[in-house]
């Protein structure tokens, strides 16, 4: 039995496109793979350790090989209570919206727990940086209000450019992106654009 992580970005909920086209993904991919066990991640319900205080003191401890206080490895730990999360999944499936080109802060604050030395990536100065999250994947949800095409809007692009570099960093290579947009068009466009996206969704679930 593999276990899917679905990582949930857009705080709009039912308003969404994002999740919109990610609840076709999950509803073709629990058909296809019953076995398999979804694990559902809100970033908008779910608080995550902030990056002060002991947290912080306890990360530079560790990077310079001193032990950190009692009050550090408590506040610690949940940092990696959410890594461990995230490493004990076998697949991924994020859903967020782009904001002011880029991603929402509470995905960036997710991302800047996970990437962690030791812990999702490794560095030597013979191998340089080494992702340790291997032979997984990842399907990713991107929702736009305007249009990112190659060769010239694909420029002001930090949202799906930044997500497919970071996961990458850590390991994951296999990435399967899926983008509506523009969703600021007409109401008539918009749907013909989330219809396509979510026909894509199922059709990457059944194989995934």
């Amino acid at each position: 039995m593999a276990k899917l992580l679905y990582v949930e970005a857009s705080p709009r909920k039912e308003r969404s496109a994002s999740i919109e086209v990610a609840k076709a993904f999950l509803e073709e991919y629990r058909r296809t793979h019953s076995g398999d066990r979804v694990d559902t991640l809100d970033l908008w319900a779910t608080t995550l350790p902030a990056f002060d205080g002991d947290v912080i003191d306890a990360k530079y401890a560790i990077l310079h090989g001193q032990e950190p206080t009692p009050a550090q490895k408590a506040a610690w730990k949940a940092v990696e209570a959410v890594i461990d999360r995230f490493k004990g999944a076998d697949k991924y499936l994020f859903s967020l919206p782009m904001w002011n080109f880029g991603i929402p802060y509470k995905l960036k604050q997710y991302v800047d727990i996970l990437v962690q030395p030791t812990y999702t990536f490794s560095f030597s100065p013979k191998e340089g940086y080494k992702g340790l999250i291997l032979g997984k994947k990842a399907a990713l949800v991107y929702a736009r209000g305007g249009e990112y095409p190659p060769g010239g809007g694909d420029a002001y692009d930090m949202q799906k450019k930044y997500m497919e570099l970071i996961l990458g960093f850590i390991g994951v290579t296999d990435i399967t992106p899926i983008v509506v947009e523009p969703t600021l068009a007409r109401p008539d466009a918009v749907a013909r654009k989330k219809a396509e996206a979510a026909e894509k969704a199922r059709s990457v679930a059944g194989t995934f």
